[in-house]
């Protein structure tokens, strides 16, 4: 089946006659150009800044889709350029610059890590594009998530002046290890069901803004925390449900 020239006219004259919405697109173009900055930085040999540059597109990224939401400014293409931007600044640009400050001691080995991080992401981008499932949970780990501890490693060496070539064969392990689980099945929690409009104790703005002052204090060995504690939470979470399963069927299969 072929697509004749009236068609794409037509089709090219709808998406003219109705435009796009500007401010969830301006987010997602910041966090593309955040994206792209921090390939630059890598470049000429910023890396802290490179990894902070990642950071900031994950705050674009993750603005875009709820501003779209609650201004009811969704749309088909919103998706797919969010897909494309997500592909630059969270598969990409993390490759280029581990390798640049790390994974190029180890030659082949180097590159061939760096890639499948990269592959892994545009993979996870395209199942979650066209799957259907609990928006409670995410099937694999989102590739912001693993963006953000390529990231935050890298923050953490170069703040503590550590050369990458020491440590290159635990960062390609790390790499390879958060390739595999993006495109996994475990499930990740998408928080999606926090209502952040409702009302909450008062216990949790306390812990909220202990939690910014922490973040602050230590900006890279916090954010590393989290987000690696976050990258172990599905594959654990995983082997509790499967433990949970099997002792469930030893207790049925007693009573028998």
């Amino acid at each position: 089946m072929t697509i004749s020239d009236e068609q794409v006219t037509t089709s090219a004259e709808k998406f003219s006659q109705r435009g796009i919405y500007l401010l969830p697109n301006l987010l997602t173009t910041a966090a593309l150009f955040a994206g792209f900055y921090a390939i630059v930085a890598a470049m000429k040999g910023y890396f802290e800044i490179a990894a902070i540059a990642i950071f900031i597109a994950m705050i674009a990224d993750g603005l875009d889709g709820r501003v779209a939401r609650l201004t009811q400014a969704t749309s088909k293409f919103g998706a797919e350029y969010d897909s494309l931007s997500d592909m630059a600044a969270f598969g990409i640009a993390p490759s280029l610059i581990i390798y640049s400050w790390s994974l190029a001691h180890l030659g082949k080995l180097g590159w061939l890590a760096a890639f499948l991080f990269t592959a892994a992401t545009a993979l996870r981008l395209a199942r979650f594009n066209i799957q259907v499932s609990d928006k409670r949970y995410f099937q694999g780990l989102p590739c912001p998530a693993a963006a953000g501890v390529i990231a935050s490693v890298i923050w953490m060496g170069t703040g503590y002046e550590i050369d990458g070539k020491l440590i290159s064969v635990l960062l390609a392990i790390l790499t390879i290890f958060l390739a595999a689980m993006m495109v996994s099945n475990v499930r990740y929690s998408s928080f999606k069901s926090i209502d952040f409009k409702g009302k909450v104790p008062f216990f949790t703005i306390v812990l909220a803004v202990f939690g910014i002052v922490a973040i602050a204090w230590e900006p890279a060995e916090i954010l590393f925390m989290v987000l690696m504690l976050y990258s172990l939470s599905g594959p654990c979470m995983t082997l509790w449900q499967i433990s949970k399963k099997r002792r469930q069927r030893l207790t049925d299969h007693k009573h028998k």
